[in-house]
C-alpha cells in the first residue's frame, strides 16, 4: 500500500524533472569557438600532485592554444613523489614555469585550495584559468572561454569538461555529476542571479576574472572547503558578481578516475560535504531514490497493473532526462541512460561510504587526510 502513493508521486516528479531538463538545456550556454583573439594576458594555473601520467599532455595542449596573444602557464608541483616536476622541467617553452612545493598545507587549508592560492599569487594575467592536470583542452578552449567571460561580464565561468568513463562504476556514477545540475539547477536564473544557492561549478576547469577573484581574497576565502569550486562560485555571487555554469564538452575532456577504487575514494572524499550536513544529505538521497528508483522497482514487483504502468512511466521519464543531458553534452547515451536507477543507487551508496569515512576521520586523497 505504501509503494503505490510513493510510486505515483515519484513518477510525477520524474516527469516534471524531465520537462525541466529539456527546458534547461535550451538555456545551457557553451563557449563559442568562433570568437576573436584574446588580447589580454591569460594565466593558466595547474596544481599537480603525482600527475606524471597526465601533466605533459595537459601542458602541451595549453601551449597549443590559438588566439591568445599573451599566455603564461604556471604548474605547482605539490610534493609529488613521481616524475611530475621532472616532466614539467623538460618542457622547453618560456611560457611555462614550474613552482615546487614540498610543504604541507597550513592549518585551516586543504591541499588543492592551498596549491591554487599559491599559483594565483604568482599569476600576472588579468584572466585566471584553473585547470586540473587530467583535463585536456582544445586549441580553441582558452580563447572561447575568456571571450565568454568578458562578453557577458561574468566574474567566473565553469565550462564542464566532457567526463570520460570506461570502467563499470565510472559509467554508472560519472554521468550523474553533469546530469544533476542540468536537471535541477535553473540555468537561466542562475546566470542572472547573485544568489549563492544557485551555484554549480567544476574545479577541473574554471575561468575567472583576476580582479574579482582577488576582491574576495581568492582561494583564501574557501581554503578549508572540500568542494572549493562551488564555494568559490558562491563567494563571488555573495560579493555581487555574476557567474555561469556552461557546457564545456566540445572544448575539454577529463577522465577523473581510472579504477573502481579511485571512483570510490574520489566520491567518498567529498559527497559528505555536498548537501549542507547529514540532514541535507539524507533528504537529497531519499528524494533521488524515491523519484528514480522506486518507480522502476514498482514497475517490476508491484501486483497492481496500474502501479506497474505508473512506475514504468516514471522510469521512462528518468531515462529521458538522463538521455537528454548525455546527448547534449557528448556523453554515452545508450545503454547507460537506461541504467539510471542503478546510477542513483550507486550514488547513494557512495554517499553512505563518504559519511562513514568522514565520521571516522579516514577520508583521504593522494596521501592527505581530508577529515
Amino acid at each position: 500500500m505504501v509503494m503505490k502513493p510513493i510510486t505515483a508521486v515519484g513518477s510525477l516528479a520524474a516527469g516534471a524533472i524531465a520537462i525541466h531538463t529539456a527546458l534547461n538545456l535550451s538555456n545551457l550556454r557553451k563557449p563559442n569557438v568562433v570568437s576573436p583573439p584574446v588580447l589580454e594576458k591569460v594565466s593558466v594555473l595547474i596544481p599537480a600532485r603525482n600527475e606524471e601520467a597526465n601533466i605533459e599532455r595537459c601542458v602541451l595542449n595549453v601551449l597549443a592554444s590559438s588566439g591568445v596573444s599573451a599566455l603564461e602557464v604556471l604548474v605547482l608541483d605539490d610534493g609529488s613523489t613521481d616524475r611530475t616536476a621532472e616532466i614539467v622541467s623538460s618542457i622547453s617553452d618560456p611560457r611555462v614555469r614550474l613552482i615546487r612545493s614540498t610543504e604541507d598545507p597550513p592549518a585551516g587549508w586543504l591541499g588543492k585550495p592551498w596549491a591554487c592560492s599559491r599559483l594565483s599569487a604568482q599569476a600576472t594575467g588579468t584572466a585566471l584559468v584553473f585547470l586540473d592536470a587530467d583535463v585536456q583542452v582544445s586549441p580553441d578552449a582558452l580563447r572561447a572561454c575568456v571571450n565568454e567571460l568578458r562578453a557577458r561580464n561574468f566574474a567566473l565561468i565553469s565550462p564542464y569538461p566532457r567526463q570520460l568513463a570506461e570502467g563499470w562504476l565510472e559509467r554508472l556514477v560519472q554521468p550523474i555529476v553533469t546530469w544533476s545540475w542540468c536537471a535541477f539547477l535553473p540555468l537561466a536564473w542562475s546566470q542572472r542571479s547573485t544568489r549563492p544557492s544557485l551555484s554549480a561549478a567544476n574545479g577541473q576547469f574554471l575561468v575567472i576574472d583576476a580582479t574579482a577573484y582577488r576582491s574576495i581574497k581568492g582561494h583564501e576565502a574557501v581554503g578549508s572547503q572540500v568542494l572549493e569550486d562551488i564555494a568559490l562560485m558562491r563567494a563571488l555571487k555573495s560579493s555581487g558578481s555574476l557567474t555561469c555554469t556552461m557546457d564545456g564538452s566540445a572544448i575539454a575532456t577529463c577522465r577523473m578516475y581510472s579504477t573502481t577504487d579511485e571512483v570510490i575514494d574520489g566520491y567518498a572524499k567529498s559527497l559528505w560535504a555536498g548537501f549542507g550536513g547529514p540532514a541535507g544529505s539524507i533528504g537529497v538521497n531519499l528524494l533521488l531514490l524515491s523519484v528514480f528508483v522506486v518507480p522502476p522497482l514498482a514497475a517490476v514487483v508491484s501486483r497492481s497493473p496500474r502501479t506497474r504502468a505508473i512506475g514504468t512511466a516514471g522510469y521512462l521519464a528518468g531515462v529521458a532526462s538522463r538521455a537528454l543531458v548525455a546527448g547534449r553534452t557528448g556523453a554515452r547515451v545508450w545503454p547507460d541512460s537506461a541504467l539510471h536507477p542503478a546510477s542513483i543507487t550507486a550514488f547513494s551508496a557512495l554517499s553512505v561510504i563518504s559519511w562513514s569515512r568522514h565520521l571516522k576521520g579516514t577520508n583521504a586523497w593522494k596521501g592527505r587526510k581530508l577529515s
